[in-house]
């Protein structure tokens, strides 16, 4: 049986945590909930929903990510794949399945959840959310002849796989940092798309001027630097 773990970063995601934890499929082994510095009741929901919640104060989705790896690195029993998926709801956690299938059935090292517009709820990514998508993946195409169309968080990757990667962003560069460095060690992968809906509440990234325009200099500057090695 394939081992499975999730990690899912939460800041201020009461309203959505729950529900995100319940339509996991049962059989992943532990979903791990990391607070990242929440203020309201994210972490009484998320244990109420049967996670294991994390802390982590240090604010940014890839210190998040972090933590949660730390905690997987330090138990006994390491999973055979780690999942990451948001906490606001956007994603349809019941389709885990589909995005592990092609590592479990295929031996495919890394999947993307690609949010195909074609199953995207009107008005579930903002306009900036989209041209950062499509710029990414475009200079990915030309730098480094990637084959993606997404930087979904809702992804799937052997966790070996993840720790030879030597992941270090800390906030916005997380997801872009994976794939880049996914491409420079010849790691197979697959995008397998996905259905996106609106997500509860407002997005601390395309939500804000600020949060957009963060995200977008980092995102850029992984890329950059990474065509330079």
């Amino acid at each position: 049986m394939t081992h499975i773990k999730v990690i899912i970063p939460a800041y201020n995601e009461a309203d959505s945590i729950g529900s995100v934890i319940n339509e996991i499929p049962n059989h992943v082994n532990e979903v791990i909930v990391v607070n990242n510095a929440s203020t309201d009741d994210t972490v009484a929901n998320a244990e109420k929903a049967g996670a294991t919640v994390l802390t982590e104060n240090n604010k940014g989705y890839g210190y998040a990510c972090l933590k949660g790896m730390q905690y997987i690195a330090e138990q006994s029993n390491q999973p055979d794949i780690l999942v990451f998926i948001d906490g606001d709801y956007s994603d349809y956690p019941e389709e885990l399945d589909k995005i592990v299938a092609p590592i479990i059935d295929d031996d495919i090292d890394f999947v993307i959840g690609a949010r195909k517009k074609t199953l995207q709820e009107k008005g579930s990514m903002t306009p900036q959310q989209h041209f950062g998508n499509w710029l990414a993946t475009f200079l990915m195409k030309i730098l480094f002849r990637a084959r993606f169309t997404d930087l979904g968080p809702f992804r799937a990757i052997k966790y070996d796989k993840l720790i030879a990667l030597q992941m270090e962003d800390k906030t916005y560069g997380w997801t872009v940092e994976m794939q880049l460095k996914a491409l420079k060690q010849k790691l197979s992968y697959v995008e397998v798309p996905v259905r996106y809906k609106r997500r509860i509440g407002v997005s601390k990234v395309s939500g804000t001027i600020k949060g957009a325009i963060f995200a977008g200099v980092k995102i850029l500057g992984w890329i950059f630097k990474y065509s330079l090695k």
